[in-house]
């Protein structure tokens, strides 16, 4: 082709025709740049197709990550609740006569109070995307703008969880069971004496109050991470979760 076209401006030269070779040269120079212009869309338009395919794929990763977090972020907080119903039934039992009291039945009734978990979601594809030139690739600015903001999120609602988990496991076990039997309270080597005392009522209060600051604080921790997740899921959505 180049051939061809020196061609035509070597005949139009020797036949001394300036005129027609300078329109020539200037519809030569014409179809190079319209050449230049179709190779750059044509490129423009593979990686676009690329990048397309690449936010396919990382949103169905997204999309999964975020439900597994929802569901065990669901159970965490049935523990939480649980938790709850248990410590409260102890309190509604207050002040105890240890001698009155049926101790079965209400060791039953207080079985679930030490239960502390923590959400521990999976990040690896959020820090993936973070740590990378791929995080880019994400055209949804409202989604950007949610997994830039999930660490603080995620930090926040697990402050008041790891607080609460660390009083159970560092202070209200140890003394609780320095007085009773975690496995029966008809153990004759149980001090009953401790359920009617304040240091046993104390103990179900502090842990009804750091319970409150999970699932019902005023800062709405529990609420921020529970909509963001819901919303990251939702805008993560790809034809085939439809």
């Amino acid at each position: 082709m180049i051939k061809f076209f020196r061609k035509i401006r070597q005949n139009l030269i020797m036949e001394n025709k300036t005129g027609k070779y300078f329109k020539y040269a200037i519809g030569e120079i014409l179809l190079v740049m319209i050449g230049i212009l179709l190779a750059l869309q044509v490129s423009n338009w593979n990686q676009n197709r690329i990048n397309s395919q690449k936010e396919s794929l990382l949103l169905k990763e997204l999309h999964e990550e975020f439900s597994n977090n929802q569901t065990q972020l669901y159970e965490v907080i049935r523990n939480h609740e649980l938790a709850m119903k248990s410590t409260r039934y102890v309190i509604s039992q207050f002040p105890i006569n240890p001698d009155e009291i049926d101790l079965v039945s209400f060791q039953k009734g207080m079985i679930n109070w030490g239960r502390h978990y923590t959400f521990n979601p999976s990040q690896g594809v959020v820090k993936s995307l973070i740590n990378s030139s791929s995080f880019d690739i994400i055209s949804n600015h409202e989604l950007r703008q949610l997994l830039v903001s999930w660490e603080d999120v995620l930090s926040d609602y697990q402050e008041e969880e790891e607080v609460a988990s660390k009083s159970v496991r560092e202070l209200y076990v140890p003394n609780f069971l320095s007085k009773l039997s975690w496995k029966t309270f008809d153990d004759e080597r149980n001090d009953k004496t401790f359920l009617s005392s304040l240091s046993f009522e104390n103990i179900f209060y502090s842990r009804e109050n750091e319970l409150k600051d999970i699932l019902e604080s005023e800062s709405g921790e529990l609420d921020k991470i529970t909509t963001t997740i819901n919303q990251i899921i939702e805008l993560s959505k790809t034809e085939d979760d439809d």
